[in-house]
């Protein structure tokens, strides 16, 4: 699904999307619309604009996530600022690109969310991933009596692959790392998901910062 409020531009996604083979279930110009054709149209990837008329992106991710939370939304803004990169992926985007990006470098990145990666524009990993390091050396990091979460009850193997995430590494990179199949890469991802009972390769990330596993 495609949201964004300038006619031309999403029209013109759209039918890049449609001729690089994916399957474009609705269009919209507006915030709420989008959220109410979303629930209807079950898309397995959103590409969002940061601006939209009535609300803000931001409320639309937020809105997307309640009605559907296995939902991956791309935002696709013509603004790279920072706050604006981080907004939006606390409220649960899975990736952020600027409009300048390539063409191609969008359809990629486009598989990539679909496959559960999180993508962002050059520059803009290495924000978000510092402002996870922030959040998770605040208040309350290794309290006594803090109960440790799940990770004991991951393979070795799991685990391993979570500590390449936390790094920002894709899956080709990790593959090629451990010697692997992308596709096994991304089975050990989805299990890990599964029994974190996480949504996303964002939240993943998040979760193994927390743990000093991307030390």
């Amino acid at each position: 699904m495609v949201v964004d409020d300038h006619p031309m531009w999403r029209e013109g996604v759209a039918r890049d999307l449609t001729e690089a083979g994916f399957l474009v279930v609705a269009t919209s110009g507006e915030g709420r619309q989008a959220v109410r054709v979303a629930a209807a149209a079950r898309p397995d990837v959103v590409v969002l604009d940061l601006q939209l008329p009535d609300i803000s992106g931001v409320e639309v991710i937020l809105g997307l996530r309640a009605a559907l939370p296995t939902v991956r939304v791309l935002m696709l803004s013509a603004s790279g600022e920072q706050q604006s990169v981080l907004d939006a992926v606390k409220a649960g985007a899975t990736g952020y690109l600027v409009k300048s990006t390539a063409p191609a470098e969008f359809l990629e990145a486009v598989h990539r969310t679909a496959a559960g990666e999180a993508v962002f524009t050059p520059g803009l990993a290495g924000l978000v991933l510092g402002e996870y390091r922030r959040l998770a050396a605040g208040p309350g990091r290794g309290s006594a009596g803090a109960a440790e979460p799940a990770t004991p009850q991951l393979t070795e193997r799991e685990t391993e692959v979570l500590r390449l995430v936390a790094k920002g590494m894709s899956y080709k990179q990790i593959a090629q790392r451990l010697g692997l199949s992308h596709r096994t890469v991304q089975n050990h991802v989805q299990n890990t998901l599964g029994k974190l009972q996480l949504h996303n390769r964002v939240e993943l990330t998040r979760y193994a910062i927390e743990r000093g596993l991307d030390d």
